[in-house]
């Protein structure tokens, strides 16, 4: 299990951000959401890759059975793209170059901004 972090907006604020696992082994990463039956509205993970990149931030939603709210956020804590992924869509790339996907539950799309700056914490 991923140690849980707190992800907060620096832009505005949120009554509730979610608590997410922060995942930066390749085993976590790999497993992501998959084969989970639910996420819960404060539930998600962070994915962590060790520099900014368009292609290793990436994300597919094979055997993920539920919609995800999606973020990137590049090394210097600021949002740079966000969608809903789709069930089962086979790929998903950021706009621009990022070192962490969020990934949380689709209502909650509207928490984050391009643009907005973030912070990590712990809970």
């Amino acid at each position: 299990m991923p140690r849980p972090i707190i992800v907060h907006n620096l832009n505005k604020e949120i009554k509730s951000p979610p608590h997410v696992g922060y995942c930066d082994s390749f085993q976590c990463r790999l497993r992501g959401l998959m084969f989970r039956k639910s996420l819960g509205f404060d539930e998600g993970l962070l994915l962590v890759e060790k520099r900014d990149s368009r292609l290793d931030t990436s994300i597919h939603m094979f055997f993920v059975p539920f919609d995800l709210a999606v973020f990137w956020i590049n090394s210097e804590m600021t949002v740079v793209d966000k969608i809903i992924a789709k069930s089962w869509h086979p790929a998903y790339f950021p706009k621009a170059d990022a070192k962490f996907t969020l990934e949380i539950h689709p209502d909650r799309i509207g928490d984050y901004e391009i643009g907005d700056k973030v912070e990590f914490k712990n809970p």
